[in-house]
């Protein structure tokens, strides 16, 4: 007979698992995490180096996963790089990496760290869950040993990837996930050599996960909605926020609306890298998010979400987001274009120059149309209307096709397209659509000082981004965002 001790972690997750069973909800949390980093090195530190400065970050979780599940939550999900950071070459971050089994072993490294190779974070991270009773989620590194026989196998003679783990209620290891995406800058680690679609059920759903940059790429993000049918994705990210379009809470909250299901996500906080933005968003828009610019301090989320977001009487209709747009002539009004550059994507612009009216601004097979009117146009602000359909990107391409109500940097109109994070003018309504040629399309609104409008705006069946009732606040931008994952350009670095 076990003693009572250690039959508690097993009976509190049984409760919990009844617990969740009983109702259509859950309790999920996101921990936006100051990464305690590294000095900047090309050598290699000493693995007890690594590890001590490991336990230092994973310190500042632990406490953040004990205030979530003391709060109720059922899952945390912390961010990328949380544990390490991300000041590496591939030689120096090799002391931070483990060897990370495939979750089919059926390993709990809390109460059986020695049946693989040393893994002392993964057995921490393990113990954190077990001890309290909640599923952890975490970013870490993971090496694979090669040789001559596997002809992709590095010079150094392994694999390194950028690992998410999930350790369940009881500390087993239920989720692997390899980063198929990365980012510019990532050449410590290797791509993995094909997409992995991780899914893992639980009392409360079923679940996906991914890392940061793959959430703008069909594989894995489309994959696991449309293919796999999650219905919450786990979303570890260290996000550099890119206005107008691209800002963590911005995009993040306007995915999930996109492809509705639920998105836990978990941003690394930086402000010298401009990395914030954390959130738990929903099909229905952000339930709760933060975005802190000023501070360097961590933050905690908690909310309760939908287990099943899809059988909900208030699960948003399916869009057909070119309805609309193709089914009227180009407005009349006041048409002259001007092109101006958002980074290195030249739009095509239309200013909007009276308080109210119908524009039409069009760019290869998009047109953007919109219908305004303002409540307090300020003197000093310059507001355009705005198309781009083309490729994105420097070294890896993509396509995106956005349509864009937008507030320029000045007066100026060389400075449309430029960052912006505050505005005065309130709009009394607006409505924008576009001539999709994708049904991936992403709806923002986003508010001076960089604030999500929930419930202010809606998307109509025929594909139109709507205000309700007017802005409450001042408006940075209105956008319709756009992915044709089919016209994406073959990966050059993908070897």
């Amino acid at each position: 007979m076990l003693p009572s001790q250690a039959l508690l972690p097993a009976v509190v997750f049984a409760l919990t698992a009844l617990q969740a069973l009983a109702s259509d909800t859950f309790i999920a949390a996101v921990y936006e995490h100051a990464v305690i980093l590294p000095e900047p090195t090309e050598e290699p530190v000493s693995p007890s180096d690594a590890l001590a400065l490991m336990n230092k970050n994973m310190d500042v979780l632990e406490e953040a996963i004990k205030e979530a599940a003391q709060k109720g939550a059922h899952i945390i999900v912390t961010p990328e790089d949380g544990i390490y950071g991300w000041r590496f070459t591939r030689e120096s971050i090799y002391p931070y990496l483990e060897d990370i089994p495939d979750p089919a072993v059926n390993w709990i490294p809390c109460t059986d760290p020695s049946r693989f190779s040393p893994a002392p974070v993964q057995e921490r991270l393990s113990c954190m869950a077990r001890n309290n009773s909640i599923y952890v989620v975490a970013n870490i590194g993971d090496k694979k040993p090669c040789n001559s026989s596997d002809p992709k196998c590095p010079r150094d003679g392994r694999y390194q990837y950028n690992t998410d783990v999930v350790f369940d209620p009881q500390g087993k290891l239920v989720a692997r996930y390899h980063k198929y995406n990365l980012f510019r800058g990532e050449t410590q680690f290797n791509y993995p050599k094909e997409p992995e679609a991780v899914t893992f059920e639980t009392p409360f759903g079923k679940f996906g996960i991914f890392t940061c940059f793959d959430i703008l790429f069909y594989e894995p993000a489309v994959v696991l909605v449309s293919k796999m049918q999650v219905d919450t994705v786990l979303f570890p990210t260290a996000w550099m926020n890119v206005l107008p379009f691209l800002t963590a809470v911005e995009f993040h909250s306007a995915w999930p609306m996109g492809m509705g299901v639920n998105l836990l996500s978990a941003n690394t906080h930086n402000t010298s890298m401009a990395m914030t933005g954390s959130g738990l968003f929903t099909p229905e828009g952000p339930v709760a998010y933060h975005y802190d610019s000023a501070t360097e301090e961590g933050r905690l989320l908690l909310a309760e979400l939908r287990a099943h977001p899809r059988l909900s009487s208030s699960y948003p209709p399916a869009v057909n987001w070119s309805l609309y747009a193709t089914s009227i002539k180009k407005f009349p009004g006041e048409n002259d274009t001007f092109s101006g550059a958002v980074r290195k994507d030249i739009f095509t612009f239309s200013e909007l120059r009276h308080k109210a009216g119908n524009h039409t601004v069009c760019q290869g097979d998009l047109c953007c149309h919109l219908v305004y009117r303002m409540s307090n146009k300020s003197k000093d602000e310059i507001y355009v209307l705005g198309a781009f359909d083309g490729l994105h990107g420097s070294v890896i391409k993509y396509h995106w096709q956005i349509c864009t109500l937008l507030k320029c940097l000045s007066t100026n109109l060389s400075t449309c397209g430029q960052p912006v994070e505050t505005a005065q003018t309130r709009f009394e309504m607006f409505s924008l659509s576009g001539t999709f040629g994708t049904s991936y399309v992403f709806p923002e609104v986003l508010y001076s000082g960089v604030q999500l409008a929930p419930g202010e705006f809606e998307v109509l069946r025929d594909g139109r981004l709507k205000s309700k009732h007017g802005t409450s606040k001042p408006l940075i931008t209105a956008t319709l965002f756009g992915r044709l994952y089919e016209k994406d350009l073959p990966h050059p670095l993908r070897t």
